[in-house]
């Protein structure tokens, strides 16, 4: 058989090149949708890199029969960037709808983020020599992202799983939608108490999103069988279970989640991330020490970055379109106000994107949505003399902004490490995130919008953790009537967690926040991943049970944002 004569090149690598970009809006989009979905269910975000790299091996090298490593990472980051909107908005923008807030400007909110983005991106550019190059930073995510690049054939393999998983978990879901069959009471059938609640969630997405997450998880399923299996039938062998209006105890596990655990998990996220900043100090002086070091390189001038003054226009034309969007977020907002939330809102995007961009570059664990609660804090403190309505209108829309800001900033950090392993230049992935990151907003608060239309943002079918939580704190500092012993108790938990080990006190807070069936489902991903690593060992995992894992992802969300749609539709 006469083999193909081989391709001989000349020159420089494809690299940022128009299929790259278009493919990664692509990409990005159907990222966007289903990681932002899944954000929704479980109150967590996962990193879109690497299902971007593989879907990538499956559109540039599979059908277009492009073949540069550089160009496919160019894709991956634009991609990623796209998809940066979806875990900044999906914490921050679903707190409007759970208070009823609704009366925002959507068009404005939208650009703001956009305007974020840009900051959060431009802000983080100068660190990347010094992080990556000179302190050379782990960043595990990017690691693994330059590990499939360099694997062309399992890359077109691994799509290859994804699409198939895809589809099996679009038709189940199809089904359990068209069937409304979204839960399954194994518990009842085999006669354990109700207050153990023994429901299980049919979702092909919790248990990829579990798989994913791997050992990263255990501490969220911890806490939710610490409320159930352990905290529930102690209070009830001690006769210490809330009673109802006739005195008897209550065993409702609905009704123990809204009275009792969801209290103590919101003050757990507070907690854990105060504790978080309180151990992120050595970070910030760290990082001023890496810019005051990049400068004295003149690391930011060299000829594979961005020109510094293109940066100094994209911070200032951000920082201005931030200023514009506080000051005419609310009707009184007034000059003085609105300028200083945008000062704030950009020392905070400052600020938290050298922490969080450290830390996950540390530690692979990225503390976004304690920033972001801090964030809006912040904001909503300087807004309070506004009026309720206009202060949470205010403190949310800009809080997004920065929030979007952040995420972009840690997500082109780890596709920096991406690059600098695969052989990329920095500029033109620089250039690549400047030109997702406009996208994912508009996609974003189009999904926010029509998915509170069909379902309603803080219902069982999208409880949307974050945004209940950033809900409850709102209401908390405008004087509402909260269990504040609840929230100091798990506060005082969280944070002492989060000293023993970072993020632990917000990932058994989210655990002791959602409802246990989707736990108990997400268990089902944890345990899978566990049996794949010491059975068959991590190889495995990464070639085949991680891309399958995101495909069960992709399906479900897909035709969930699907029959959203077509309920809002055939609502007019």
């Amino acid at each position: 058989m006469t083999q193909p004569a081989p391709v001989i090149r000349h020159g420089a690598y494809p690299e940022l090149t128009l299929p790259a970009v278009l493919v990664g809006y692509f990409l990005g989009a159907i990222i966007a949708v289903s990681i932002g979905y899944a954000a929704l269910i479980l109150g967590f975000s996962i990193e879109g890199s690497e299902l971007a790299a593989i879907l990538g091996f499956a559109v540039l090298r599979g059908m277009l029969r492009r073949h540069s490593i550089v160009e496919n990472n160019v894709t991956q980051t634009v991609a990623s960037a796209v998809n940066g909107a979806s875990s900044g908005m999906m914490f921050s923008v679903p707190a409007l709808f759970i208070l009823g807030y609704t009366d925002f400007d959507p068009l404005l909110l939208t650009f703001g983020c956009i305007a974020g983005a840009f900051l959060g991106i431009a802000f983080i550019i100068p660190l990347r020599k010094q992080m990556i190059d000179y302190e050379r930073l782990t960043y595990p995510g990017g690691v693994a992202v330059a590990t499939i690049l360099k694997s062309p054939g399992a890359g077109v393999q691994k799509a290859k799983l994804l699409a198939g998983a895809a589809i099996v978990s679009a038709l189940i879901h199809f089904w359990s939608q068209s069937a409304g069959f979204d839960n399954w009471n194994l518990g009842e059938l085999i006669g354990l108490p109700e207050y153990m609640n023994g429901v299980w969630y049919l979702s092909l997405l919790t248990v990829g999103v579990g798989f994913i997450a791997g050992r990263g998880g255990i501490a969220f399923i911890i806490g939710g069988f610490v409320c159930y299996w352990l905290l529930a039938p102690l209070l009830s062998g001690f006769d210490l279970l809330p009673v109802d209006a006739d005195g008897n105890p209550v065993t409702s596990p609905n009704v123990l989640r809204v009275d009792l655990y969801r209290p103590v998990g919101i003050g757990m996220l507070i907690g854990g991330a105060l504790m978080g900043i309180a151990l992120a100090l050595p970070l910030i002086i760290s990082a001023i020490r890496s810019m005051q070091n990049a400068a004295r390189s003149k690391s930011v001038i060299s000829k594979d970055e961005m020109p510094i003054k293109l940066l100094y226009i994209a911070i200032v034309g951000a920082a201005i379109l931030l200023a514009v969007m506080s000051i005419l977020s609310t009707e009184h907002m007034g000059l003085g106000r609105g300028l200083l939330m945008a000062v704030m809102g950009t020392l905070w995007i400052w600020i938290a994107g050298v922490i969080l961009s450290e830390a996950i570059g540390r530690t692979n664990w990225s503390p976004l949505s304690g920033m972001t609660l801090i964030a809006v804090t912040i904001l909503i403190i300087i807004a309070k003399g506004l009026g309720d309505t206009e202060a949470v209108i205010a403190a949310v829309t800009l809080g997004a902004a920065v929030c979007v800001a952040m995420s972009q900033a840690t997500d082109l950090m780890l596709d920096l490490k991406t690059g600098y392993l695969v052989g990329a230049t920095p500029k033109m992935q620089q250039m690549g995130q400047f030109l997702g990151a406009w996208l994912g907003p508009i996609l974003v608060i189009g999904l926010i919008m029509v998915l509170h239309e069909a379902y309603g943002l803080g219902s069982d079918k999208l409880p949307a953790p974050q945004g209940q939580a950033l809900a409850s704190m709102i209401s908390g500092i405008l004087g509402g009537d909260i269990p504040t012993e609840k929230y100091l108790a798990g506060a005082g938990i969280g944070a002492l967690l989060s000293a023993l080990s970072g993020g632990l006190g917000i990932t058994v807070g989210l655990g002791f926040y959602l409802p246990f069936n989707i736990v108990l489902t997400y268990a089902i991903g944890t345990v899978l991943r566990e049996v794949s690593d010491r059975v068959m060992r991590h190889s495995f995992s990464e070639s085949v049970g991680i891309p399958l894992a995101a495909g069960l992802i992709v399906g479900e969300a897909l035709v969930g944002v699907g029959f959203a749609i077509s309920y809002v539709v055939e609502g007019f």
